[in-house]
């Protein structure tokens, strides 16, 4: 019988981890989501929207013939480690073309099982059926759950440079699509960026438009939530650094400033662009 892909389960951001008992903690990797599927055509991995990206992952297929399934969906992420051990996103996509090798699939849900659909198991039971499927030292590693309660999990994550921690409830079914009974509580990150400008518009917060430094590539607006003497020292080094806009943007409540400025933002780990982002000081670039 030849396995569909299933749409995965999504889970809900949230400020802090949940507490209790009722809750199992994982690391969040920072990688790309997948789903591992086995039946009698072969192995095939699927993104999280549901392409084949098989031919990109030659190693990790031949690797599940050691989970010694007839039959298995089983969904996970797929991550690259960088030299401190630690999940790389940047690194993720040259290692999918020069360096296979250095792939890992981390599996956290079992939805299927030599022709048995799991979903309505409860997630604690498919969790230990996919944890003895698992040799360790291989490249396909079963997501441990961390001990501990979750405030100190996720200061200790927070600490080692994570992006964050996933909880999920022990009793709950997988069910695909956006759901709470899977919650993702991310870390932050303090960096720089360099200040295009400032929008401003009446009986509205105002925003840091932000640049990567260097390139120069616009990666989103910061909130700024400083204090009122950072507002007023900002707003006045942006009118006396007025510019142009950078190439094409339009913002017509923008004020622009000349490049110099650079900006310290808070955001949320493991991502491109700038999330939850706010910027807490900014200096000139000397």
């Amino acid at each position: 019988m030849r396995l569909k892909f299933v749409p995965p389960l999504m889970p809900t951001l949230v400020e802090q981890p949940p507490e209790g008992d009722n809750w199992l903690h994982e690391v969040k990797f920072d990688g790309y989501r997948s789903q591992l599927v086995i039946d009698e055509d072969g192995t095939r991995i699927y993104t999280r929207n549901g392409h084949d990206w098989t031919a990109k992952y030659r190693d990790l297929v031949k690797e599940a013939a050691s989970l010694g399934a007839e039959s298995a969906i089983v969904d996970g992420e797929i991550i690259v480690l960088n030299e401190a051990g630690l999940s790389d996103f940047g690194e993720l996509r040259k290692a999918i073309t020069r360096r296979q090798h250095d792939l890992y699939f981390v599996a956290f849900d079992l939805l299927h099982l030599n022709g048995h659909d799991l979903r309505d198991m409860a997630l604690e039971e498919r969790r230990e059926i996919l944890a003895s499927m698992i040799e360790p030292g291989g490249r396909i590693q079963f997501s441990e759950p961390l001990p501990g309660d979750a405030k100190a999990i996720y200061h200790l994550l927070d600490q080692a440079g994570l992006e964050g921690m996933v909880s999920k409830r022990r009793d709950s079914r997988y069910r695909s699509g956006p759901s709470t009974n899977w919650l993702k509580a991310k870390c932050y990150s303090i960096d720089e960026y360099e200040l295009l400008g400032v929008e401003r518009e009446a009986g509205k917060p105002a925003f840091a438009l932000m640049a990567e430094r260097g390139t120069g590539r616009y990666v989103g607006s910061a909130f700024i939530n400083s204090s009122q003497a950072i507002r007023e020292r900002l707003w006045k080094r942006v009118q006396e650094h007025a510019g142009p806009a950078p190439k094409g943007m339009k913002r017509p409540a923008t004020q622009w400033v000349k490049p110099g400025l650079i900006g310290r933002v808070k955001h949320l780990r493991g991502e491109e662009d700038l999330r939850h982002a706010s910027l807490q000081d900014f200096r000139e670039e000397h």
